[in-house]
């Protein structure tokens, strides 16, 4: 599959690799990110409309007439191959496979294709986070951003205590928050449902930064690695533990890695997705733009070992709940049916699947 505006998108960050840290840098950078982001495919658009992408100049755009008449860039080989950082420019390059740009995600959404999931089969989101912890809105606002999404529910997943960086929230300040949750679910009268999460860290072992005994007083909990995602040293015996614990619904952004930064965690990972499958426990699709978390072709593995997933947004803002839509393409690529994917779920099948372990799915979903 090819993916027109993210090949450019990365051209451009591989010019903006020679040039660091002049101003040519950031011209380049910025110019890559709003093609990654624009949602029309620059092959379908005139120089004129191109120029008209935020960041994108003329040199920008030889770069993009290169690519689009030749399917790659000779200016961009040349001063890559004349810099002397072509080792490292390659490297990086490889920590952009498998992402999708806005254009691709807004193609494989229009597309028919038999037993994937569909945007109409998405009732809610299971990752995004308030003000309790690094989030910019509150509960309400995060909660009409989804009924302005048509869904039926969300589950609020503020970081726990373990990972203050990120703002991460006492076990008192989570109780106040379950009041404030109560008092929505009444405000709402049925219409639409919270759920309480927390998105748990992922500490080196395999356990996580909470107590146990704490666990049952969330309605899901999501359990995420945010530590030692550069290490090239073999990690599956955490992800196994990860996903071995009685409390975890979960297993948030399970690599661990971002665009053009980082590949993420090493690890056995159809053996973390059999042992997943196993115990019920879900495996998330990220959908955060720079997360992508897991990929099309991972899910694919996960998808053949039986699991079941969750798409989410990872949204910090209600802005960002659009980010979900990034889940559910790499979720259609990977040919993920709707019974697999517990957004897809009624709210009490989900319920009834988070209290018990291992978790019994009540719909056919493993068969497939």
């Amino acid at each position: 599959m090819t993916d027109p505006n993210l090949e450019i998108a990365s051209l451009l960050l591989d010019l903006s690799e020679v040039y660091r840290p002049t101003s040519r840098f950031w011209g380049y950078k910025n110019a890559s990110r709003s093609i990654r982001r624009h949602p029309e495919f620059l092959s379908d658009l005139s120089d004129r409309e191109i120029l008209e992408i935020p960041g994108v100049g003329p040199a920008s755009l030889r770069v993009v007439r290169e690519y689009l008449d030749g399917g790659e860039s000779g200016t961009v080989a040349r001063i890559v191959g004349e810099s002397g950082n072509l080792k490292e420019i390659e490297a990086r390059c490889a920590l952009r496979r498998n992402f999708l740009s806005a254009a691709m995600v807004r193609k494989v959404l229009s597309e028919t294709k038999r037993g994937a999931v569909r945007r109409e089969d998405y009732l809610g989101d299971f990752q995004m986070h308030s003000q309790g912890s690094d989030g910019a809105d509150s509960i309400e606002t995060l909660a009409r951003g989804c009924m302005e999404r048509g869904y039926r529910y969300m589950c609020v997943t503020d970081h726990s205590y373990g990972l203050p960086v990120a703002g991460g929230m006492k076990m008192d300040e989570m109780r106040a928050q379950h009041a404030e949750i109560n008092k929505l679910n009444k405000k709402f009268g049925g219409e639409f449902r919270l759920f309480k999460g927390v998105e748990a860290n992922l500490l080196q072992d395999g356990s996580l930064d909470m107590h146990p005994a704490e666990l049952p007083e969330f309605d899901l909990v999501v359990a995420s690695p945010h530590s030692s995602l550069r290490k090239t040293i073999d990690q599956t015996a955490r992800m196994l533990a990860a996903v071995s614990t009685p409390g975890v619904h979960i297993l948030g952004h399970p690599r661990g890695r971002m665009f053009n930064s980082r590949a993420g965690i090493v690890a056995d990972w159809p053996a973390v997705f059999r042992r997943a499958a196993h115990n019920g426990v879900a495996i998330e699709l990220d959908g955060d733009v720079s997360r992508q978390d897991l990929d099309y072709r991972v899910a694919t593995a996960a998808k053949k070992a039986g699991c079941v997933f969750a798409l989410d947004s990872d949204a910090h803002a209600a802005n960002q709940l659009w980010m979900a839509d990034y889940a559910l393409a790499h979720a259609r690529l990977a040919g993920i049916p709707s019974d697999r994917i517990i957004n897809c779920w009624p709210a009490a099948e989900i319920l009834q699947w988070a209290r018990t372990f291992p978790r019994v799915v009540a719909s056919k979903a493993t068969k497939r």
